[in-house]
């Protein structure tokens, strides 16, 4: 009986087998044409999945990914997306690999499963070029495995052509769709892709005396610590719902006011950029970092005030609270007095926001955890009651003011067995009086040195501390005291649901 069995799954492999192969490349070659013509925008086919799977995912499963993965989960989020999408392009495949052999037509099913792909892809993102690749990339390869079988030749001959000839297919889109993008050829979301819209820097913003003389004072105000980032971040922490950023454009984006006010607004970039701008240092700390970890940087915005705004309004919130909202379908919840302190951004560090950074505008909320400080801000709505944010109905309460820390990222041994630690303080609107530090794992405590502080209500600063080397393996623990005068909690806290908290400590070689 097992023989028979065996048998069977033999005969259905030899088959099925090869043409299941060719489908398989076929739907690789779908998502592989539809990235290299959309590259990282939403018009790329597993963009809006992978987006689909971060809104719906159950709260247990994206914490644990934050708390075990940290940045690695939002890649697994975009590997899920793209698998699923590469599935569903081969099972399209398959079928119209088994309608041109049923009909004797492989064109027929070549043709049906390119437009089906294809209009897969539209419908998913919206975006016709990426999506037409999608499909031409699956006819192709369907097309050249399935036509002009050598006559005369074996049934597991023909299988192995068919096989090889999908492989040449894959290369040959593969080779056609990196060509189109050398030349610049693809697209966003509605049109030409605008590469000053991928930019990592963005194009240099006027008033540039100003900025560079406040850069130019982070840069001297910097301590030299090897090992830890200057005061202004050289590189900033990214943390959205999304694995694939909003591709927006300056021209076509407005940011609205809705909801509980006399009449609603809206403001258009133009009239936005053309406000009397400030410069601001403004840190940002993400809630779910761990208590040493690097999520929280520093950077220079450019930007208007929000409240004037608020003050042509004739706001009737009863509840005193607002929702931010996102192009990315992201959105957060907080009272209104922490509105009234924010901050519309459409720089930073002296260039245009970069995409990854909320181009065209973000909202900055001094004080509070990076939650709510919302990229790709698209509208403002006053509520009549509250309601939970995003990270709020999956459990975090992460809309609150930041938690006080004291990181220690830097250990550096010194000529004549001295020793050097340091980091970052951080107290949001507290502000840092100063950072205590322990070489006897918290039997004594002496001040450390610290960074003077920058221009601005919602900045870090850095610390050092140097001591003689004990010659032996110790403990070393340090401690923030914020502009109040309270002292770092030294409970431990994990960063789930209200940020991490303690003391952080580390063994250093003596």
């Amino acid at each position: 009986m097992s023989r028979t069995v065996t048998s069977t799954w033999r005969d259905r492999l030899r088959e099925y087998g090869p043409a299941v192969l060719v489908a398989a490349i076929a739907g690789v070659a779908g998502t592989v044409g539809s990235y290299l013509l959309a590259g990282g925008t939403p018009g790329f086919v597993a963009a809006p999945i992978a987006g689909f799977l971060a809104r719906t995912l159950p709260g247990i499963v994206l914490t644990t990914a934050i708390l075990l993965l940290g940045s690695l989960g939002q890649a697994l989020n975009l590997a899920t997306a793209i698998a699923i999408a590469t599935v569903a392009f081969a099972l399209i495949a398959g079928g119209g690999i088994a309608l041109g052999r049923a009909e004797e037509q492989p064109a027929l099913g070549a043709l049906v499963a390119g437009i089906t792909a294809g209009g897969l892809a539209l419908a998913l993102t919206g975006s016709a070029i990426p999506s037409a690749a999608a499909g031409l990339a699956v006819a192709l390869v369907v097309g050249i495995a399935e036509t002009d079988v050598v006559p005369g030749g074996t049934p597991a001959s023909d299988d192995r052509r068919r096989v090889l000839k999908a492989v040449a297919g894959f290369v040959g889109v593969s080779v056609l769709g990196i060509g189109a993008q050398a030349t610049g050829f693809g697209v966003g979301r509605g049109g030409v892709r605008d590469r000053e819209q991928l930019h990592p820097g963005g194009a240099v913003l006027g008033d540039t005396a100003n900025i560079e003389a406040l850069l130019t004072e982070a840069d001297e105000k910097s301590l030299p610590v090897e090992g830890i980032e200057p005061l202004v971040s050289q590189a900033f922490y990214e943390v959205d719902i999304s694995a694939v950023n909003p591709d927006l454009s300056a021209a076509d984006w407005s940011l609205a006011f809705t909801g509980e006010v006399a009449e609603e607004r809206r403001i258009d970039y133009e009239t936005l950029t053309s406000m009397t701008a400030e410069h601001r240092f403004n840190t940002l700390r993400c809630v779910g970092e761990r208590l040493n970890g690097e999520k929280i940087d520093n950077a220079l915005w450019t930007g208007v005030p929000i409240a004037p705004l608020l003050e042509e309004m004739d706001i009737q919130s009863e509840c005193e609270c607002v929702m931010l909202w996102a192009d990315d379908g992201y959105y957060e919840e907080f009272p209104l007095a922490a509105l009234e302190r924010g901050f519309l951004a459409w720089g930073m560090n002296g260039r245009e926001l970069p995409r990854a950074h909320g181009y065209p505008v973000r909202a900055l909320i001094p004080g509070h955890w990076g939650e709510i400080n919302v990229k790709w801000l698209t509208e403002i709505e006053f509520l009549e009651r509250p309601v939970d944010g995003y990270w709020e109905e999956r459990g975090w309460h992460g809309t609150g003011p930041v938690n006080t820390v004291a990181k220690l990222h830097a250990v550096n041994h010194l000529d004549g067995d001295r020793i050097q630690v340091g980091g970052h303080a951080y107290a949001g609107l507290r502000g840092i009086d100063r950072v205590e530090v322990s070489t006897d794992g918290g039997d004594t405590w002496a001040d450390a040195t610290l960074s003077e502080p920058l221009p601005g209500e919602d900045v870090w600063r850095q610390w050092m501390y140097e001591y003689a080397s004990p010659g032996a393996e110790h403990d070393v623990v340090v401690r923030a005291v914020d502009g109040t005068g309270e002292t770092q909690s030294q409970i431990p806290a994990s960063p789930f649901p209200s940020g991490p908290e303690g003391w952080v400590r580390q063994t250093v070689e003596g």
